[in-house]
């Protein structure tokens, strides 16, 4: 703090001896201590606090971005949960898929269909599955083949 060398406390102490003299110096050197350290107690204190509140506002700094990062958290945590609810509404629907229960009845309301157009006289409307392309010749549907066709 302050730079003071043993000449500089050599001069100090012959300068006090002359103006405060030898009776009163032991005395006022002992106040002079007693205040010196009063006052590095209260630099030292004062440090303190400062340093205290240098780790307070680093400490509420780090708590700040804990709390922007759980928001990240809780945004990932509801995404994951979301996918999970897909995941398993695509597994019920997949099983619902995989059913024989539905398979025939999917095949009776076809059956049904075609009972009621030939109730009505109406042909029923043939359909082809995406594999197949509706027959476009006489040979396509079965029928006789000739090299002309």
């Amino acid at each position: 703090m302050f730079d003071i060398g043993f000449w500089e406390l050599t001069i100090i102490g012959v300068v006090a001896l002359l103006v405060i003299g030898p009776e009163r110096l032991p005395k006022v050197a002992r106040t002079v201590g007693l205040w010196v350290g009063r006052m590095r107690g209260f630099v030292m204190s004062v440090k303190a606090d400062v340093d205290k509140e240098l780790r307070a506002d680093e400490l509420k700094r780090i708590m700040d971005e804990q709390v922007r990062s759980t928001g990240l958290h809780e945004i990932a945590e509801e995404t994951r949960e979301t996918f999970d609810e897909i995941a398993e509404e695509t597994r019920e629907s997949f099983d619902e898929l995989n059913k024989p229960d539905y398979l025939v009845k999917a095949m009776s309301s076809e059956e049904e269909k075609n009972r009621s157009a030939d109730a009505t006289g109406n042909k029923p409307a043939v359909q082809h599955s995406a594999k197949e392309s509706p027959p476009t010749k006489a040979s396509d549907t079965g029928g006789p083949t000739t090299k002309n066709d």
